[in-house]
């Protein structure tokens, strides 16, 4: 049996580097592991005036993650912190209040960025943001991919052979890490 895996790219821009790389591990699991790779383009802005009678793309989005086995966030850095649109994904999701959809759910984090620093504020936003409405989060190893920008080719495939090791050694640590927290 494999563990179905929510796995989100921080980002709306269609050719992502966030989008590339959720891809990339999905291909990378292991086959205990079955990722499935979530876009955030048709999750309306969370407002608590409309709580009471959700709209239906906040509902589809928490009854994915509460089938799901574990979520994986993959993130850009913008200005320092994660994009709006996972912050706002994640509020939509924690509520209503103690029935977070994250809730047990053992969470990977992977940030990336074209430059240098590799999403690290990006990564250690989601460390503040998720303890209390989400399960157990994966500490080691952390992964924070820097220099992106071309580590794959046009279709999307990963090219960069530096990354591909990078990327098996987390996702065989994460399939680790989520049979922990269902054994």
């Amino acid at each position: 049996m494999a563990y179905n895996i929510v796995t989100i790219a921080g980002s709306l821009r269609k050719d992502s580097f966030s989008l590339k790389i959720a891809n990339a591990l999905a291909k990378l699991a292991p086959a205990s592991l079955k990722l499935e790779v979530v876009t955030l383009g048709g999750i309306s802005f969370f407002n608590q005036d409309i709580e009471g009678a959700p709209p239906a793309d906040w509902l589809a989005f928490r009854e994915k993650l509460q089938k799901s086995d574990g979520v994986i966030f993959v993130t850009p850095e913008y200005n320092r912190a994660i994009p709006g649109v996972l912050k706002n994904a994640i509020d939509v999701a924690s509520r209503p209040y103690g029935k977070s959809s994250f809730n047990g759910k053992p969470v990977g984090i992977v940030s990336n960025s074209p430059g240098p620093l590799g999403g690290v504020s990006a990564a250690k936003t989601l460390q503040n943001i998720l303890p209390g409405i989400a399960g157990p989060i994966m500490q080691q190893p952390e992964i924070y991919l820097n220099a992106v920008g071309d580590a794959f080719d046009a279709e999307g495939n990963l090219t960069k052979e530096s990354l591909k090791p990078v990327l098996q050694a987390y996702i065989d640590a994460y399939a680790a890490h989520v049979a922990k927290h269902h054994g």
